[in-house]
């Protein structure tokens, strides 16, 4: 499906609008008297209130982000840097991780596998994966640049290609018809703000499918298979996935965790921001689901 469609749909599945649309056939249902109209206002305030509320967004992201580690882990004897979760030292996955792990199955610690004695997991190139655009920049002569999302990829990519030394490719298009892709925005960012070099850009891509298919047409001319993947850790489980399934060896290295520097009552009080994280869980969900689907459709 395209790019359009498959994101129309998904604003009927997202919050809010999937709970405003439930409200108001709760309203419609009131007004017509349903026996109904009352558990189904009731159903949708509530669920309003849940996912608004910090310490369950927090909760449902640190969910998927317990499928990732950081490539700075420390293993628990002490070994160090770049000890991370890769394709030969991980336990067997299944081919896409349970999006919601029940408490006990021991789903983080079973997925954290690190390098006998803290050595490197070397890889040849460093893949960032785009994510989104600002658009029109008024302080940037009008041009579209790189989001903030992308901007936290792109420093923590800088900060490894500085550290390994890896060649960089950079990815993703322009989905929404920007004045430039994705992948060009972030070679400019990486290099006139970070002094970093981009060695190969991919800007054809629309979705995170595209992005691992077309970079290993890119990557594999060159003779590079194993990489260091870089997105945000809630993003990982579905990137990580699809990013095996295109062929290349991956080492996750993913960024911008979920912290939080205490639990106080506001951790408990609903925001717009937690309103925001839970569509990012819920839009990953959707995505883990759908492309478990895509698997079945195309073994048939």
């Amino acid at each position: 499906m395209s790019w359009f469609v498959t994101n129309t749909i998904a604003a009927f599945l997202l919050p809010p609008l999937s709970l405003l649309l439930v409200l108001a056939l709760g309203l419609f249902l009131l007004y017509r008297r349903h026996k109904f109209a009352k558990p189904l206002l009731l159903a949708a305030f509530g669920l309003l209130w849940l996912i608004s509320t910090p310490y369950i967004a927090n909760s449902a992201l640190h969910l998927l982000e317990g499928h990732t580690a950081a490539l700075d882990s420390q293993h628990p004897n002490g070994h160090g840097k770049y000890a991370a979760l890769d394709d030969k030292t991980r336990h067997a996955r299944s081919p896409l991780p349970n999006p919601l792990p029940q408490a006990g199955e021991g789903a983080i610690e079973s997925l954290r596998e690190f390098h006998v004695n803290g050595q490197p997991q070397a890889a040849d190139a460093i893949v960032i994966l785009g994510g989104g655009t600002y658009f029109h920049a008024p302080e940037y002569a009008g041009q579209d640049t790189i989001g903030e999302a992308t901007l936290v990829r792109l420093r923590y990519g800088a900060k490894l290609q500085r550290e390994t030394g890896k060649p960089v490719l950079v990815t993703g298009g322009k989905p929404l018809g920007n004045q430039l892709p994705e992948a060009q925005q972030m070679r400019s960012s990486l290099e006139q703000d970070f002094q970093v070099p981009v060695r190969w850009i991919e800007d054809a891509s629309d979705n995170t499918f595209e992005n691992a298919r077309y970079s290993f047409q890119t990557l594999q001319k060159a003779g590079i298979k194993k990489i260091y993947l870089v997105t945000h850790a809630w993003h990982m489980p579905r990137a990580a996935d699809v990013f095996r399934r295109a062929g290349f060896e991956v080492v996750e290295a993913p960024t911008a965790f979920t912290t939080r520097y205490q639990t106080d009552l506001f951790a408990f009080l609903p925001n717009a921001g937690a309103l925001h994280d839970s569509k990012i869980f819920i839009h990953e969900i959707i995505g883990l689901l759908w492309y478990r689907v895509r698997l079945a459709i195309s073994n048939i």
